[in-house]
């Protein structure tokens, strides 16, 4: 079985046909586990795609929703695939746990959104400002460690624009205020920002430091990622930052995020909009 190091897309697709196939044969978690000689946790676990996917448990499972050959040798054939660690498995000593399963979905995201309340979103940041926040994040980190972190962010960007990824970001103009490293560090940043919304694939709105409270207004960092894969809805990441991270896969859950966020993105100044780089003139 293969170390883990957070289930590929493929692997939570599997484990989704296996949940649906169980639910649909009307077969109880009790019941699949006795064809196992498992506890029902170890069924949840398979399905939750926590687990490795084992061949005998894969079969065992098929026979007992008697699923016909047409169904269950494509997931039978697919296990191999499936167990492989993700690309990202070679970083696991620079990543925090929870990024193991939020990278794995944003893997194979179609389209990522994000909103960050106070900085510039993760996936838009210089390899610069990413370092000064990782200084200040992880001050016990070695030069070699930190530079490991941002291999990962580079990693991450390149294979996102390599497959097209729609990525729509939106931050308050705070963000480029809050001064983070050296001032080349924030003209660096400022110019990358100006630079990733020419491109295609990504949107990028800022809303100005004088706008109203809007609907994402003190929320945390949110992002939402969209898989195309019909087994898997949309997905969220909820940030409570140095406290948890929670990847949210509850339909209505997810649908009030998007609904909420869709709300501030048409409250706030449309795509193409130039940076605010200065600060408003005084008030009266």
């Amino acid at each position: 079985m293969r170390p883990r190091s957070g289930p590929t897309v493929q692997h939570r697709v599997l484990a989704a046909r296996l949940r649906i196939l169980r639910e649909q044969a009307g077969v109880t978690l009790r019941a699949a586990a006795d064809a196992l000689d498992a506890h029902p946790a170890t069924v949840r676990r398979i399905e939750r795609a926590e687990t490795g996917l084992d061949a005998r448990q894969v079969a065992a499972l098929l026979r007992c929703y008697e699923a016909p050959p047409a169904v269950a040798e494509p997931i039978l054939t697919g296990l191999g695939a499936a167990n492989l660690p993700g690309w990202w498995h070679q970083w696991r000593d620079a990543m925090e746990s929870w990024q193991q399963d939020v990278i794995g979905v944003e893997s194979s995201a179609s389209l990522v959104r994000t909103w960050h309340p106070a900085l510039v979103p993760e996936l838009l940041r210089t390899s610069a400002y990413a370092a000064g926040l990782y200084r200040i994040r992880y001050p016990d980190d070695t030069p070699a460690r930190r530079e490991r972190r941002l291999e990962l962010l580079r990693e991450r960007r390149r294979r996102l624009s390599e497959r097209g990824t729609a990525l729509w970001a939106l931050f308050p103009a705070a963000a480029l205020h809050t001064r983070v490293g050296d001032a080349a560090t924030m003209a660096g940043q400022r110019r990358a920002l100006a630079e990733a919304m020419e491109q295609q694939h990504i949107t990028v709105q800022v809303v100005p430091l004088d706008h109203p409270p809007h609907p994402m207004t003190a929320m945390p960092p949110l992002h939402l990622l969209r898989v195309p894969a019909p087994e898997i809805g949309d997905q969220a990441v909820l940030e409570t930052p140095g406290v948890r991270v929670d990847l949210i896969d509850d339909p209505d859950a997810v649908m009030a995020h998007r609904i909420r966020l869709d709300a501030a993105c048409a409250a706030a100044p449309p795509p193409g909009t130039p940076l605010p780089l200065r600060s408003p003139a005084p008030g009266p």
